[in-house]
């Protein structure tokens, strides 16, 4: 057996996230898992660096698995993203050391958050960018996101995937606008490892910011008092897209 490691990029919008789950309900991990066993002729689990929820994306999720093939890795590439749906493809794949942990290896993950502050829909941004129609200032929403940058509690933006621990360190806070396209605003944010759904309850209270719906010093207030309740709605899923994992 070899352990293997693997770069998956995936549209998220027809699953029901990452994890594996139980029944005929579609996931990433399940998916994979399938290809294997067509591919090798083995079960294998699929071990992934981050658990997207449904509807989020990724370019650069980090996956790991056990299989044994005696063919050269590009082979397999090949063969899994043959089978895949056409929604999943894997970018790169390698053998790895048996102790390489797509998760607790892991040093930090950067998640993009995309959205565009337009009254008029574009149809062709709905499937990857959340539309706002408020105008939004960017200015105070990036002032609100530096704010984020160190180690905090990050309670108020959501709850750890097991344990009571909120603590997280982040390395990067940043908000962009397109050079193209104004409209089009790019959030990013790179941390040591995240709570459940922290990035979209981030977005959702800096739009709240942005829009004026929440002051600088209320946005400062509820993140240092490390309390759900006070974060503003969570951004939607489809604007979210993992894009890198550091080891």
């Amino acid at each position: 057996m070899t352990r293997y490691r693997a770069t998956l990029a995936y549209d998220g919008t027809a699953y029901a996230g990452f994890q594996r789950q139980a029944g005929d309900t579609l996931t990433i991990q399940g998916a994979l898992e399938t290809a294997l066993r067509r591919v090798s002729g083995q079960a294998a689990t699929v071990i992934g660096a981050g658990r997207t929820d449904a509807g989020v994306h990724a370019s650069g999720q980090v996956v790991a698995f056990d299989v044994s093939w005696r063919h050269p890795p590009g082979d397999l590439l090949r063969a899994l993203n043959a089978t895949l749906p056409s929604d999943i493809a894997l970018q790169a794949i390698a053998p790895a050391g048996e102790d390489f942990h797509p998760r607790f290896s892991a040093r930090s993950r950067t998640y993009v958050y995309r959205l565009y502050n337009r009254r008029i829909r574009q149809p062709l941004w709905d499937r990857f960018t959340w539309r706002v129609e408020h105008r939004l200032d960017v200015g105070a929403m990036r002032q609100a996101a530096a704010l984020l940058v160190g180690e905090h509690d990050f309670a108020t933006f959501g709850q750890p995937p097991r344990g009571e621990n909120t603590v997280r360190v982040v390395y990067a806070s940043t908000l962009a606008l397109d050079a193209q396209d104004a409209g089009l605003i790019q959030y990013e944010i790179t941390a040591n490892a995240f709570l459940k759904r922290m990035v979209r309850s981030i977005v959702g209270t800096l739009v709240e910011v942005g829009r004026g719906a929440m002051t600088f010093t209320e946005f400062e207030a509820a993140f240092r008092a490390a309390n759900r309740s006070l974060a503003g709605p969570s951004a939607p899923p489809m604007g979210l897209t993992l894009v890198r994992v550091d080891y």
